[in-house]
């Protein structure tokens, strides 16, 4: 091989990454220079050096998700064409993050689902209702029993997931492993062929990971350890309603053009919660993520 080479990032631990190959061959690269921007789904242009890779272009990107932890927003995954947010019966989901992953990805311009899992649970009715107003405003909400009824799961997001690059999102006990296991029957030996080719196994389950589902590599799931907290500081105040189908429907009835929905007078949103059209949850969300956004451009 010589020159430079296409390839996908399916894999990253600090400066380290695995770049797989137009031929699926897959090889442990590094950037050039300090810089380390690559992210899992971007397209490099990568050259071999010596035993390894220098990735020394990033292509442009489709689209971008950002995290946000304590100290700081990054990047983590790219080129995505659907988000499925994984939530449970049990235990009981946070509606916060759940809000805000879809505020990230309606802003990245990327379709989302939610798939409801162990429905076999005598909870499945409350977690329905709590679900509701996302189905008001137009999400799709699917239902799934991973463990008591895998077949009859398989059935349901297969055929929403085939040809897609669908990044998987789930907190902790809702069952993102078993449907990561169900429906990539090698997802562990990809796991550890990776791990073993960036020599560091601890971090298996600690970043983004890359999995294709078939061998024509044609449908990929990214997964990603925990509930990740979404980053939305490339959200101003002012886009927010608008990334909310259920507040933007109602935000063009205000009397005021620059309204923020929270005491204005006429406001068409404050009215839209009075008489029931809007969540009050919801509505609790937009303005507890409204002051957020406030308070980060001081």
């Amino acid at each position: 091989m010589s020159g430079r080479l296409s390839g996908l990032v399916v894999r990253g631990h600090g400066r380290h990454y695995i770049v797989e190959g137009e031929d699926g061959q897959r090889h442990h690269c590094h950037p050039r220079g300090k810089k380390s921007d690559c992210v899992v789904g971007d397209i490099v242009r990568w050259a071999v050096s010596g035993d390894e890779g220098v990735i020394e272009a990033v292509e442009p990107r489709r689209n971008l998700l950002f995290r946000q932890d304590e100290w700081k927003t990054k990047s983590f995954a790219s080129n995505l064409d659907q988000l499925l947010v994984l939530v449970a019966v049990e235990p009981v989901f946070s509606e916060s993050q759940l809000a805000r992953a879809l505020i990230a990805a309606e802003s990245a311009g990327i379709e989302t689902r939610i798939a409801l899992n162990k429905t076999d649970l005598p909870g499945t009715v409350a977690a329905r209702e709590r679900l509701q107003p996302y189905r008001d405003m137009g999400v799709e909400v699917m239902e799934v029993a991973l463990k008591a009824d895998p077949a009859a799961s398989s059935a349901t997001l297969t055929p929403w997931l085939d040809g897609k690059k669908t990044f998987v999102l789930g907190p902790s006990g809702t069952g993102k492993s078993t449907l990561i296991n169900l429906l990539i029957p090698d997802a562990l030996a990809q796991v550890g062929e990776i791990s073993q080719a960036l020599n560091s196994g601890r971090h298996t389950t600690t970043t983004t990971q890359w999995y294709w589902t078939d061998a024509t590599r044609r449908t990929a799931l990214i997964d990603s350890p925990g509930f990740q907290e979404f980053g939305l500081q490339q959200v101003t105040g002012q886009q927010l309603p608008l990334l909310m189908p259920d507040i933007r429907k109602h935000a063009g009835e205000c009397r005021f053009y620059n309204c923020t929905h929270q005491h204005e007078p006429g406001c068409g949103v404050i009215a839209a919660v009075e008489a029931g059209q809007i969540n009050a949850s919801r509505f609790r969300i937009y303005g507890e993520i409204l002051a957020e956004l406030q308070r980060q451009r001081y």
